[in-house]
C-alpha cells in the first residue's frame, strides 16, 4: 500500500471517538438489552434472561470487530473504499443478513460436538451455554486487542466443549466432529490461499503482463465478473438465504448461472467503455474492479450477517428457551434476540472494528484492487469447494489464508523476476553501466514471452556469467524475503489460531464452575 494512503487510514482510525465514549455508547447499548430483554424474554427468571442478553451481545459486538474485517479489509486496504464507507456497508449488510436471513431456528450444540442426550438438568444446559458464550467473547475481545483475525465459530466451539467436558467428562465430546473442526484449522487458509493465488497469477498472465493491459482487460474482466457473479449468487442461496428461500442444489446452480449470464450481458459494454478511457498501466486496469469489489464486500457482509449472528444469537435463545424448562438441540429465535444480534455486530464493527480492518488491509501484505478482488473472490468459491465436500471451514480462515497466499505468490514473483535482473547483470559483467542499464530499461518492457527469449539468448551467449553464485543468491532470497509478506503478523495469528480453541475452553470449564455455584445457590 502507498505510504500516503497508509497515513490516510491512520488518521481517520485517529480522528475517531475517544475511549471513553465508547464505553459509554457500549453501556447505553447493554442497558437497552437488558430492558428489552425484561420485557421480550422469559419472564421466568429476569436476571438470569439479562444477564445472558449481555452477554450475548457482548459476544455480537466481538463478533463485529474481529471477524467483519475480513469482509471489507482488502477493499480498504487497496484503497477502494474509505473506512468510514467500508465500516457504513459492512454494517448495514451485517445487521440485515443477521435480522432478514438469521433464521429462526438455531444449532445450541454447534452440529453435534455435544451429545444431544447429554443434558437433562435445565441449570447444567444454562450453565454450560453461558460459560461457552461468556469464554468466547472473552477470547474475542483479547484477540481483537492484540490484532489477530479469529474465527468466531471456533471461539465459541472452544467454549461449548470445555463447560459441556466440565459438566459431563470427557466422553460427552464427539472427538469425531472435533476433528474434522480441528482439520479445518489447515484446510481452510491453505484452500483460500491456493485459490487467490490461481486467480491472481491468471489475472497477471492474462492483463497485467501484457502490453495491451485495455484490450487485455476488455476480455478478461467480464469473464472474472461471471465467474465473481456465479459464485456469489450460489454462496447466497447457499449460506446467506438458505434460511429464507429452500432450494435445491441444481435449482441453486441454475438461478446462479441465469443471474451471471444477465450480469455479463449488462457490465461488459460498461467495462468496455471504461477502459477505453484508461491509460495502458496495470494501476489504471485495476480501478475496472472498484464497483465488482463494493459488492463483494456487501455480500459477504450480508452471508457472513446471515450465519455468524449464531454464534451470539444461539447459546441466548437457548437459555431463554431452556429458562422454561425446554432443552432442545436446536432452539428457536425470537425477533428481539435476531434484531439485538444484528445491531450488536454493527455496533462493535463501529465501534471496535477498524483495528482489525486496518491488520487485514495492510499489515499481512500490500494489497491493490486486483488482488482484493481475487481474495474475495476466493472467499466465495472456498466456501462452495468446503461446502460441497461437507467440510467444516472459517470464513475467518479462508480469508486471511488468501491474502497471506497472494502475499507469498508476489514474494515468490518478485524473487524470480530479481533473480532475472540478477542473471542480466552477471551475463554484462565488464560492459558500460549505461549499456546495461538500457538492455535492463528493455527488458523490464518486453512481455513474459519476449523476456523469455532474451534470457534463453543471454544464457546461450554467456554461460559462465549467467548461473548466481551461492552468495549472490543468498543476498537476493533475502533482500525479498520480509519486504512483501510481515512474517510477525503470519507468526501472531497463526498462534491466535492454534490456542483459540483451548483458551475458550480452558476459560469456559471455568465459567461453568462459577455458573453452575451460583445458580444451585439461587
Amino acid at each position: 500500500m502507498d505510504i500516503k494512503i497508509f497515513n490516510k487510514i491512520e488518521q481517520a482510525m485517529q480522528v475517531g471517538m475517544s475511549d471513553t465514549r465508547k464505553i459509554s455508547i457500549v453501556l447505553a447499548f447493554m442497558c437497552i438489552t437488558c430492558g428489552i430483554s425484561v420485557i421480550f424474554g422469559n419472564g421466568n427468571n429476569n436476571i438470569l434472561i439479562m444477564v445472558s442478553a449481555v452477554f450475548g451481545m457482548y459476544m455480537a459486538m466481538n463478533i463485529g470487530a474481529n471477524d467483519v474485517a475480513n469482509n471489507v479489509g482488502p477493499a480498504v486496504g487497496s484503497n477502494t473504499m474509505s473506512l468510514g464507507l467500508a465500516i457504513l456497508i459492512a454494517a448495514v449488510f451485517e445487521a440485515s443478513g443477521a435480522i432478514i436471513a438469521g433464521g429462526d431456528v438455531v444449532d445450541t450444540i454447534r452440529s453435534g460436538i455435544v451429545s444431544k442426550d447429554a443434558f437433562n438438568d435445565v441449570d447444567t444446559f444454562i450453565a454450560v451455554m453461558l460459560a461457552a458464550l461468556i469464554s468466547g467473547s472473552l477470547w474475542l475481545n483479547l484477540a481483537t486487542f492484540i490484532g489477530a483475525p479469529v474465527s468466531t465459530t471456533h471461539s465459541i466451539v472452544g467454549g461449548l466443549i470445555g463447560s459441556s467436558i466440565a459438566a459431563g467428562g470427557f466422553g460427552i465430546i464427539n472427538w469425531g466432529v472435533m476433528l474434522e473442526i480441528a482439520l479445518s484449522w489447515v484446510i481452510s487458509p491453505v484452500v483460500g490461499g491456493v485459490i487467490a493465488v490461481i486467480f491472481l497469477y491468471t489475472v497477471k498472465r492474462t492483463i497485467t503482463y501484457k502490453s495491451d493491459k485495455k484490450l487485455a482487460a476488455k476480455k478478461i474482466i467480464p469473464i472474472l465478473i461471471f465467474i465473481m457473479s456465479w459464485s456469489f449468487c450460489l454462496y447466497l442461496l447457499q449460506k446467506g438465504l438458505s434460511k429464507i428461500v429452500s432450494l435445491d442444489l441444481l435449482s441453486q446452480i441454475l438461478i446462479s448461472t441465469i443471474v451471471a449470464i444477465l450480469i455479463f450481458i449488462f457490465t461488459k459494454p460498461m467495462i468496455v467503455k471504461k477502459a477505453e478511457l484508461l491509460q495502458n498501466t496495470k494501476d489504471a486496469i485495476g480501478d475496472l474492479f472498484t464497483i465488482p469489489l463494493i459488492f463483494a464486500a456487501a455480500l459477504l457482509s450480508f452471508a457472513h450477517g446471515a450465519n455468524d449472528v449464531a454464534n451470539a444469537i444461539g447459546p441466548l435463545a437457548a437459555i431463554n428457551q431452556a429458562i422454561s424448562g425446554a432443552i432442545d438441540a436446536k432452539s428457536s429465535v425470537p425477533m428481539w434476540i435476531m434484531i439485538l444480534g444484528g445491531l450488536g455486530i454493527s455496533l462493535g464493527l463501529a465501534l471496535y472494528g477498524p483495528k482489525l480492518i486496518k491488520t487485514v488491509g495492510s499489515e499481512i501484505t500490500e494489497l491493490d484492487k486486483m488482488r482484493a478482488f481475487c481474495i474475495a473472490l476466493s472467499a466465495s468459491i472456498t466456501v462452495l469447494i468446503a461446502s460441497a465436500l461437507g467440510l467444516p471451514v472459517s470464513s475467518t480462515h479462508i480469508a486471511v489464508g488468501a491474502i497471506f497466499g497472494i502475499g507469498f505468490l508476489r514474494e515468490y514473483l518478485k524473487s524470480n523476476y530479481n533473480k532475472m535482473e540478477q542473471q542480466i547483470i552477471q551475463a554484462h559483467k565488464g560492459k558500460d553501466a549505461i549499456i546495461v542499464e538500457n538492455f535492463l530499461n528493455d527488458f523490464r518492457k518486453s512481455s513474459i514471452k519476449r523476456k523469455q527469449e532474451i534470457l534463453k539468448s543471454l544464457k546461450a551467449k554467456r554461460k559462465d556469467n549467467f548461473i548466481l553464485n551461492k552468495k549472490a543468491k543468498k543476498a537476493l532470497k533475502a533482500s525479498v524475503k520480509d519486504e512483501l509478506v510481515k512474517r510477525s503478523a503470519l507468526v501472531k495469528i497463526v498462534m491466535a489460531w492454534l490456542v483459540t480453541v483451548p483458551v475458550s475452553a480452558i476459560v469456559s470449564a471455568i465459567c461453568y464452575f462459577v455458573i453452575i455455584s451460583f445458580l444451585d445457590h439461587f
